[in-house]
């Protein structure tokens, strides 16, 4: 529908948004979008509420129900209940109040909540507003009090139903379809996940989920007296990196907990009279991580801290940041103090110590290199970025976890040198390692599209457009395919390059043999972007990249190593949604006088089931590769850009540690993590390629 432009302009045109009718008309500034992430973060914003009781010692214990349809959930707790009690100015209960107004609540004045993940008064309120339907249930002053409300309006009035013993606060919701649509639905898993997490930052609260989409109902309680600690080793494992120093292959005494150090670096032994022990890793979980390879911090006060740290074999660093219990995805000033404390540590002892390297400059990167992290904390007065908090803005925390940190870390890696000399032996690896890449990455990087035709690949057939925004690259399988993919080929915006030899496993080899890889080599010339460290994009010559390899398993196998090398060299490209694989057709079918394109064995039978009737006789033809396929046939099904199909590579942020896990399993050097997947899996293949 078209929209009329106005002439004239007035203050009849100017519009006040009552009560909480801003929240439904622009929802994405209270909970970050109306898709799967905004859908879930109303049950993160009443949860919340529930774990700010836990927190401040009101409460004890958490249920969060999933019911049969999916789309309604409830999350009881034991804490003091919402106030029922009438607020003179509004002469409405307080519940009431909270519930549609924005800006209200009990966390502005620090005698209520010390230290809470609620600050701005609008969660309840938001969820009240972007719901169907909502209940709310107290438990308060022995009786039992009852609320209905919907898409920001109390429904009825505030009713007592009997009495009732103990207090707490019980709320049913059904997220709006008409703002979420009608097929969204909570996910169980990431449920899980969060409550699993929330039970392991706050030791000794009990959680409990009840998923009733499944038959039977299903129910499960997680309480983890191992904190964070425990937390940490789980992260460890899932990771699939092994410790430094290496984890031992068998379980350590169960007397074993992990090295630590109090306020005031006293022994573990003497921790209970600062204000509560520290939490031993699980046996199981503890074959993760050795007996004294984990850094364990807690600090109490005002400014509350808590810290666990590992070194590991991995290649990147991997921290999980919480302030009041809230997740921090996006980081803020409490990592930033974090990092600055590691890397202020780690070099005071090494200088101390004399343990620096010749000819090669220890990097902040390189010290924090392979770390794995969790960081939780708890601020007085936390100023986050946004109601979806996923960042800390206080500047005075970086000061503060600094101070807590480096005196702390740099005491443990003196007393637990037989832990710190391979912690060390570890950076100094990362460095020259660091070192070597940048070497590769200068024979190999090459001129930018600024310098269009030097220093290109001889086998390049390069398009005339020097735009990356319309330029694309077909990396091709084969010479003869390549030479198709050239005759078919848009000559003003796209590229072909052949690969002609092997393909090389980037997750197995060394930086040295990936520099020295002919084929590699000729696909960085051509990118002109670089590799590792010196990865910019700004130098990239081509907005789109596509993996056009024949449709068998032998073209899917050069995708598969051709991603793994663009994951761990290149990974911008990936995450900056640049990569394609290509979608060539497997089969030609002819019906009559109609030609019919198929991808897979699965897309040729629907195509034969919906178009060969009657009398006519398909004549199906198997391409064997790419190269059995004319210039018009590659352009029309694979080149021609009104026409292809192709799948974009992304990493959805959820699926982060997943990726990383599965390449390494499957390409990496461990062969037992492949027989294992094999086997497995080994009942589910039908048909196998060979």
């Amino acid at each position: 529908m078209a929209v009329v432009r106005k002439t004239r302009y007035s203050a009849a045109d100017i519009q006040v948004l009552e009560g909480l009718e801003p929240v439904r008309k622009r929802p994405a500034m209270y909970i970050g979008g109306v898709d799967a992430s905004g859908y879930h973060h109303l049950l993160w914003e009443i949860l919340d509420n529930s774990v700010d009781e836990v927190i401040n010692g009101y409460a004890a214990r958490i249920e969060v129900t999933l019911h049969k349809d999916g789309k309604t959930v409830t999350v009881t707790d034991d804490g003091r209940g919402i106030p029922v009690d009438v607020m003179p100015k509004y002469k409405k209960p307080a519940l009431e109040v909270i519930l549609t107004t924005l800006h209200s609540g009990g966390k502005f004045e620090q005698g209520n909540y010390i230290h809470s993940g609620g600050l701005h008064g609008v969660g309840a309120s938001v969820v009240n507003a972007l719901s169907s339907s909502l209940i709310v249930r107290v438990k308060r002053d022995g009786k039992h009090h009852v609320q209905t409300y919907a898409k920001g309006f109390a429904t009825s009035k505030l009713k007592t139903e009997g009495k009732a013993r103990g207090t707490g606060t019980t709320v049913t919701f059904t997220p709006d379809a008409e703002i979420f649509g009608v097929k969204a639905k909570f996910d169980p898993e990431l449920i899980r996940d969060r409550l699993e997490a929330k039970s392991y930052l706050h030791r000794g609260m009990i959680v409990v989920f009840r998923e009733e989409t499944r038959s039977p109902a299903r129910e499960e309680t997680y309480q983890h007296d191992g904190g964070i600690a425990e937390y940490l080793a789980k992260v460890v494992t899932q990771r699939g990196k092994n410790t430094v120093p290496a984890a031992q292959k068998v379980p350590p005494p169960a007397a074993s907990e992990p090295i630590a150090t109090t306020e005031e670096g006293l022994p573990e032994a003497e921790l209970t009279a600062q204000g509560g022990e520290i939490p031993s890793v699980p046996p199981v979980a503890a074959m993760q991580i050795p007996a004294g390879a984990l850094f364990y911090k807690q600090s109490e006060g005002d400014f509350r801290l808590e810290i666990a740290l590992v070194w590991t074999e991995a290649t990147d660093e991997h921290l999980r940041s919480y302030v009041n219990g809230i997740p921090t995805p996006n980081g803020g000033t409490h990592e930033a103090g974090l990092r600055s404390g590691i890397v202020k540590a780690v070099r005071n002892y090494i200088e101390t110590h004399g343990l620096g390297p010749k000819g090669v400059t220890l990097t902040a990167e390189d010290i924090r290199e392979g770390i794995c992290g969790i960081l939780s904390s708890y601020v007085v007065d936390p100023q986050f970025q946004g109601q979806t908090k996923g960042r800390l803005n206080n500047p005075e925390t970086t000061a503060q976890v600094e101070g807590v940190v480096r005196p702390a870390l740099e005491k443990w890696l003196n007393d637990t040198k037989t832990v710190a000399e391979p912690i060390i032996a570890r950076i100094i690896l990362a460095a020259r390692a660091r070192e070597a890449s940048r070497a590769a990455a200068q024979q190999v990087t090459r001129k930018t599209a600024v310098s269009h035709r030097l220093n290109l690949p001889g086998k390049l057939a390069d398009c005339a457009s020097t735009n990356p925004q319309e330029s694309e690259l077909f990396i091709v399988e084969g010479d003869s395919a390549g030479g198709s993919a050239k005759q078919g080929r848009d000559r003003r915006t796209q590229a072909i390059l052949p690969l002609r030899g092997k393909v090389l496993n980037a997750e197995q080899a060394s930086t040295e043999k990936i520099g020295q890889n002919k084929e590699l080599q000729d696909i960085v010339s051509a990118l002109g972007c670089g590799i590792g460290e010196d990865f910019k994009a700004a130098n990239l010559r081509y907005g789109k990249i596509f993996l056009l390899m024949d449709a068998d398993s032998d073209g899917h196998h050069i995708s598969t190593l051709l991603l793994t090398f663009f994951y761990r060299h290149m990974r911008e490209l990936i995450r900056n949604g640049s990569v394609f694989i290509a979608q060539p057709p497997l089969y030609k079918i002819e019906v009559g006088k109609d030609t019919y394109w198929a991808l897979d064995d699965a897309d040729r039978a629907r195509i034969l089931k919906d178009h060969a009737k009657g009398n006519a006789k398909p004549n199906i033809m198997r391409f064997k590769g790419l190269g059995e396929m004319t210039a018009d046939e590659l352009k029309s099904t694979t080149l021609d850009p009104k026409r292809r199909l192709a799948l974009r590579v992304t990493i959805p942020e959820e699926a982060a540690l997943d990726t990383e896990r599965t390449i390494n399993d499957l390409l990496g050097k461990d062969v037992s993590a492949r027989f294992k997947f094999i086997m497995e899996r080994a009942g589910e293949v039908k048909e196998l390629d060979v």
